[in-house]
């Protein structure tokens, strides 16, 4: 349970969807970052667009403000500091990574990785007291607009989104 909860705690959600990242990954599997990311290039055809993406300086940057994943500026001797951007893998990309890396402690954290998503979404689903706030909520708002101002529609779309999917359990990374 431990392993699992360690690994939540890399789990992050950039552009909408629950990802890891590729020095997170290296690390878990023993491995560097640099091989991982040569093993993905090598079976590319395995690893579809959907399924990983790169993430962009801003994002980068918003990460290393947050969580202090990197050093943002190079030392004096040049060492240290981001060099390349990140890699995101979604669910399905690291269930892929256990056809490319296939030595022992690849299987055992995939399987680790996998049962953390799991939990996750459990413990996402479990959460019906905060549907039902969302929907009273959205039964106020629309008391709201109908007697004032119209500014509220983002507000009204944001609450819809939260109600077509479960809450996240997990701070929310990235730009919206």
């Amino acid at each position: 349970m431990e392993d699992i909860i360690e690994i939540q705690n890399l789990i992050y959600e950039i552009r909408g969807q629950r990802v890891m990242l590729d020095k997170d990954l290296a690390r878990l599997y023993e491995v560097e970052t640099r091989s991982l990311n040569q093993a993905v290039k090598r079976n590319i055809e395995r690893f579809p667009a959907d399924f990983m993406f790169q993430l962009t300086r801003e994002e980068e940057n918003f990460l290393i403000s947050q969580f202090v994943i990197s050093k943002k500026d190079p030392t004096e001797d040049g060492r240290g500091g981001l060099r390349k951007l990140s890699y995101a893998f979604t669910e399905q990309c690291v269930a892929m990574l256990s056809g490319v890396l296939r030595s022992r402690r690849a299987v055992e954290v995939n399987i680790a990785i996998m049962r953390a998503f799991v939990e996750m979404r459990k413990f996402a689903l479990s959460q019906p007291d905060t549907t039902n706030q969302i929907m009273e909520l959205r039964k106020t708002m629309l008391l709201y607009m109908d007697k004032n101002d119209k500014r509220v529609d983002t507000i009204m779309e944001a609450l819809n989104a939260l109600l077509a999917k479960p809450p996240e359990p997990k701070r929310l990374i990235g730009f919206r």
